[in-house]
């Protein structure tokens, strides 16, 4: 049995006991989940404090949702779609306040977000030119519209097929395909310099 498919077991049980009645089980979903649902966030939003609000949103949400979750389908479909409408919701509300500089360091640690997301690290002497291409692909994928930027956080980040991510965005597999399309060809243009 391959390590997906017995994710999504363990999954699938530990809604079983947790629309019977068993809080705990969402630990365990929380466990193994709240990382991945941290990055998406934090790739969607650009902002590591509505990074980590939205991910107790969303496990707030599982657990008040817990009895309209049909266990036939993939719980981390389900996540993932409850994820994304927050973070549509979080655009809806940003686009009415203020936005803070993505660049903007935490009070308590002194890093931006840039620098507090896990990457692989390069060799010594290519540190600061993959510094440079790193933030300079934040940037564009960050300035692509919301659509587009789902699409390639879902697909090329989090990893979801295509046809994973129309459940999650609650569209078409060909509305995803053609979206990827369209942000890489914008994410080509944008970054053409750094493509050499």
């Amino acid at each position: 049995m391959s390590s997906s498919i017995e994710a999504d077991a363990r999954d699938r049980a530990d809604m079983e006991k947790l629309q019977a009645g068993h809080d705990a089980a969402l630990n365990d979903l929380m466990e193994r989940h709240a990382e991945p649902i941290f990055h998406f966030f934090c790739r969607m939003t650009g902002d590591v404090e509505d990074a980590n609000d939205l991910a107790q949103e969303t496990f707030v949400r599982i657990f008040k949702a817990r009895d309209t979750y049909r266990t036939e389908h993939r719980f981390s479909t389900w996540l993932f779609t409850i994820a994304a409408n927050l973070a549509r919701n979080q655009f809806r509300w940003r686009s009415r306040h203020p936005n803070v500089s993505l660049e903007t360091e935490d009070a308590e640690t002194e890093q931006s977000l840039g620098s507090t997301l896990p990457a692989n690290s390069p060799a010594p002497n290519e540190e600061a030119l993959a510094s440079e291409r790193a933030k300079a692909v934040r940037v564009a994928v960050n300035n692509l519209p919301a659509d587009l930027r789902e699409a390639i956080v879902l697909c090329e980040w989090e990893e979801h097929s295509v046809a994973e991510a129309a459940k999650i965005l609650e569209t078409t597999p060909k509305a995803v395909e053609s979206r990827l399309y369209r942000a890489r060809q914008i994410l080509r243009e944008r970054l053409k310099s750094w493509l050499n």
